[in-house]
C-alpha cells in the first residue's frame, strides 16, 4: 500500500492524497494556536538539524542527531516559511506568469515537504509518546495552513490568470503541472462563495481532528486486543518458532501471561491456520473483529459516523450527489457507476465459486469432527490448510525454511529489479536510521550512477501501526536536483536473536508488492515534485506494486531466493511445483474478503449526509450494505470491517478501496505483456520503465497503459483466471 498522510500538504497531486489544498496568505489570517513548544524561528534554524541541509550522502535525514523534540519547532518554522513564500507570490506586483506564480507556488513548501516527510515516517513506524503529542499539536496547524492556501482568493486569481492565458501555450510537464494545480484548487473549493468556503474550512479542520483521533485510537485498540495465553499446550499446532514469537510478544507487552497472540490489521489472522485449540481460535477471531466496535474498550464508530457525514456534506457543497462521486471524479473510474459495474461483474462470477469452496471445507471438517460440526469463520483457515496439506502433501514447515527474509530481499526482490531494470543495491551501514531494525541501500543504475536511497523496515513493534506501506523521505524532483529517498515498512514477526527470520509465501509477495511501489518512486524521472513518482490516481498507483508481485513466482527469480536457510540449497523441483500449484488453493476467500471491504467503503460514501446512520446503527448498516450486493457471508468476512478500516477512515482511500481490484486488472494485463515479450528481458523492463514507472503523473494514465500494452482498454476477464477463481 502506498501510504497516504492524514493532511494534504499543499500542492499534493491528484490522486493519492484526496487533497484539500490549503494555505497561507488569505486576506484575513485566522488566529493561530499557541503551542507548548513555540520557539523563535532564529533559534530553530540555528540549532535544529531538521532545518539544516543534511551532511549525509544524497541528503538523507540524519537520525543520529535528530531528536524527538526537534520535530515540532521545525514544523512550526517551516509553516511560517511557507506562509511567507505564499505571501510573496500574492504581493508580487508583476503580471502573473507560469514562473513567478505556478513554479513559485510549487517550490514554496520545499522545507515543509522535507521536514514533514521525515516526521510522518516516524509517526507511522515508530510512534512514541513524544511523537504522538507532536502529531496532536501539528495536525490542526497543517490543516489550517491547507485551508488558508485552498481558499486564498488572491493566490487563486493569479493561478487562474496563468491558466486562462498560458495553459494552451505550455507543453509537457509545465502544462501538466499547471493543470493539476489549477484543478486541485477548484476541486478544493476555490470557486465557492465566501459562506461555503467558510464551511469547507470548518469541515476540513474537523475531519483532520477526527482522523487524528482515529490514528491514536486504532493502533491502541489493536495492541490492546492481544490474546493472552496461559500455557504452551494451548498453542498446539504452532511451530517452535511461532511459539517463541508468542513468548517474545508477551514479554514485550509486560508478560501478563507467558504467551500472547498479537492481532494484525486484517480481519482474519494467519495464525488461525495452525491453532488446534478451537476455543483459542475463536478468542483470536473475536478479538480481531471486535477490537474497535465498542464491545471491548474502544469504539471508533462515533468517528466513522461523523467523518461520513462531513464527507457527504463536503461533496454536496462541491455540487456532487455523494462523496463517492466527488472522490471518483479524479480517478480512472471517474464515477461510481463505472466502479460498481466493474465490481458487480466480479461478484456475479465469484459467488458460485465461493459457495462451492465453503461447502467443500464444511464437508471436509465434518469428516474430521463429526456430522454435528458447524464450520465457523475462525475454523475456515484451519481446515482449508488441512485440505491443502492432503491435496498437495505440503506444509508450511516444509516451505518456510526456504523463505529467509534476507534472501527474499537480496536474492529475490533486488535480483528481479537487477534483471529487469538493471539496478544494483549496496547496503550503507554508515547512514543512520530511526530504528536499529532498519536497513539502508544505495541504488545504482546500469551505468553505475546512484539514482536513489532505499530503506527497509520490516519487523513489527508496539510503536508501529499495522500493515505494510511505501513512502519517501524525499521524492525525486529534477527541479530540486533531488534523488528519491524511498522506504518500505512491513509488520513481520522478527525471529529471536541469533535465528533467521522465516516468512510465509504471502509475506514474500508483500515484500515484492511494496517494492513495486518503491520502484515507482526510485525510477521516477520528472521535473516537478508534485508530478513525480507515485503521485497518480488511486486506481493506478497500486498497479506497479501488484505487477511486481508477478516476479516472485517466475522460476529463475524463485530459484534465486528460495534457498534453504541452513543448507543454502534451492527448493527441490517437486516441492516447488507443489507449492506454486497450491498458491491459488481456495482462492475465492481472498477475492471475497477484498470485494466485501470494497463494497463497505463504497456504501458509506454513497450516502447523503442525512442518510448516514446513527452510531448505534453502524454495524447493521454494514450488514445491510453487504447483503444488498450479495456479499453478506459469515464464512468470508470483509478484509477490513468498518470499525478498523484504516484505509478509509484514517487514510486517503475513501471511496477508493476498489482501486486494489481495479489496478490488479491493469497489473495482470501488464504481466501478460511481460510474459509474452520475455519477463526478464531488459528491453521489456526498459520499455515499462520509460513509458510508465518514470513518468509519474506527467501523462494521461490510460494513454501510458495503452502505450506499453497496446491495449485500448484493460481486460478484466484476465483477473479471475490470474486469481485462480475459475
Amino acid at each position: 500500500m502506498k501510504t497516504v498522510r492524514l493532511f494534504s500538504i499543499i500542492a499534493v497531486t491528484a490522486a493519492m492524497m484526496q487533497s484539500t489544498f490549503v494555505d497561507a496568505a488569505s486576506v484575513v489570517q485566522p488566529v493561530r494556536k499557541q503551542t507548548t513548544m513555540d520557539q523563535s524561528p532564529a533559534t530553530n534554524a540555528e540549532n535544529n538539524p531538521l532545518l539544516q541541509e543534511s551532511k549525509l550522502p544524497f541528503g538523507a535525514p540524519d537520525f543520529s542527531v535528530i531528536k524527538e523534540t526537534d520535530y515540532l519547532p521545525a514544523i512550526l518554522y517551516a509553516i511560517k516559511q511557507k506562509r511567507d513564500a505564499i505571501q510573496d507570490i500574492v504581493t508580487n506586483k508583476q503580471k502573473p506568469t507560469f514562473e513567478n506564480t505556478v513554479v513559485a507556488y510549487e517550490e514554496s513548501g520545499v522545507l515543509l515537504d522535507r521536514v514533514t516527510s521525515v516526521f510522518y515516517a516516524v509517526v507511522g513506524a515508530h510512534k512514541t509518546e513524544v511523537i504522538s503529542k507532536t502529531q496532536n499539536e501539528i495536525t490542526p496547524l497543517l490543516t489550517e495552513l491547507d485551508n488558508e492556501i485552498s481558499f486564498n482568493k488572491d493566490l487563486f486569481q493569479r493561478i487562474k490568470y496563468v491558466y486562462d492565458r498560458q495553459y494552451k501555450k505550455l507543453k509537457g510537464e509545465d502544462k501538466k503541472l499547471l493543470e493539476v494545480i489549477y484543478k486541485n484548487f477548484v476541486r478544493s473549493g476555490a470557486l465557492l462563495s465566501d459562506e461555503k468556503m467558510s464551511r469547507m474550512k470548518e469541515i476540513n479542520l474537523r475531519i483532520s481532528e477526527l482522523q487524528q483521533q482515529w490514528s491514536n485510537i486504532l493502533p491502541e485498540a489493536t495492541n490492546t486486543a492481544v490474546v493472552w495465553v496461559n500455557n504452551k499446550e494451548e498453542l498446539a499446532g504452532l511451530s517452535e518458532a511461532d511459539i517463541a514469537q508468542c513468548k517474545k510478544d508477551a514479554e514485550s507487552r509486560g508478560s501478563k501471561t507467558p504467551y500472547c497472540i498479537v492481532i494484525v490489521n486484517t480481519t482474519q489472522q494467519a495464525i488461525l491456520t495452525h491453532l488446534q485449540n478451537r476455543q483459542l481460535r475463536k478468542r483470536v477471531f473475536e478479538a480481531s473483529v471486535h477490537r474497535a466496535d465498542g464491545t471491548r474498550q474502544f469504539n471508533t464508530y462515533p468517528i466513522v459516523v461523523e467523518i461520513a457525514k462531513l464527507r457527504a456534506e463536503k461533496a454536496a457543497i462541491m455540487g456532487y450527489d455523494n462523496y463517492a462521486s466527488y472522490s471518483l471524479s479524479n480517478t480512472m473510474a471517474a464515477q461510481p457507476d463505472k466502479a460498481y459495474a466493474f465490481l458487480n461483474q466480479l461478484i456475479s462470477e465469484y459467488n458460485p465459486k465461493a459457495d462451492a469452496e465453503t461447502k467443500a471445507i464444511a464437508a471436509y471438517a465434518k469428516t474430521k469432527e463429526g456430522n454435528d460440526f458447524e464450520l465457523q469463520p475462525y475454523d475456515r483457515f484451519y481446515y482449508s490448510a488441512k485440505m491443502k496439506q492432503e491435496a498437495y502433501q505440503l506444509s508450511d514447515a516444509e516451505i518456510k525454511p526456504y523463505f529467509n527474509i534476507d534472501s527474499v530481499q537480496m536474492n529475490g526482490v533486488f535480483y528481479a529489479a537487477h534483471r529487469v531494470y538493471g539496478l544494483s543495491f549496496k547496503q550503507r551501514k554508515d547512514i543512520p536510521t530511526y530504528h536499529p531494525d532498519m536497513k539502508v541501500f544505495e541504488v545504482m543504475d546500469k551505468d553505475g550512477k546512484t539514482i536513489a536511497l532505499f530503506y527497509s523496515d520490516y519487523f513489527r513493534r508496539p510503536t508501529k501501526r499495522g500493515g505494510a506501506w511505501m513512502s519517501s523521505f524525499a521524492k525525486q524532483c529534477g527541479l530540486r536536483k533531488q534523488i528519491p529517498i524511498i522506504y518500505n515498512v512491513c509488520n513481520f514477526a522478527k525471529a529471536p536473536e541469533g535465528q533467521p527470520t522465516l516468512i510465509t509465501w504471502d509475506e514474500v509477495c508483500t515484500l515484492f508488492h511494496e517494492f513495486g511501489h518503491a520502484l515507482h518512486g526510485i525510477l521516477s524521472n520528472c521535473k516537478y515534485n508534485t508530478l513525480s513518482g507515485t503521485a497518480v490516481a488511486r486506481d493506478f498507483v497500486e498497479m506497479p506494486s501488484q505487477f511486481n508481485e508477478s516476479f516472485a513466482s517466475i522460476p529463475e527469480v524463485f530459484d534465486h531466493f528460495a534457498l534453504h536457510t541452513k543448507t543454502g540449497k534451492p527448493m527441490p523441483d517437486a516441492l516447488k511445483e507443489k507449492m506454486l500449484k497450491s498458491i491459488n488453493f481456495h482462492a475465492a476467500y481472498a477475492l471475497g474478503e477484498n470485494l466485501a471491504a470494497t463494497c463497505i467503503d463504497m456504501a458509506w460514501h454513497m450516502l447523503r449526509a442525512d442518510e448516514v446512520p446513527a452510531v448505534s446503527d453502524a454495524p447493521e448498516f454494514e450488514r445491510k450494505a453487504l447483503s444488498q450486493v450479495h456479499l453478506l457471508n459469515g464464512q468470508i468476512p470483509p478484509r477490513y470491517s468498518t470499525s478498523y478500516f484504516n484505509h478509509v477512515w484514517g487514510g486517503g482511500y475513501a471511496a477508493g478501496y476498489y482501486s486494489y481490484l481495479w489496478t490488479e486488472v491493469l497489473a495482470v494485463n501488464i504481466a501478460d505483456c511481460f510474459a509474452a515479450r520475455g519477463a526478464l528481458k531488459p528491453e521489456v523492463g526498459q520499455s515499462f520503465r520509460d513509458k510508465i514507472l518514470s513518468r509519474g503523473n506527467t501523462r494521461d494514465l490510460m494513454e501510458m497503459f495503452t502505450d506499453f500494452t497496446g491495449m485500448k482498454s484493460p481486460d478484466a476477464s484476465a483477473l479471475l483466471k490470474a486469481r485462480g477463481v475459475e
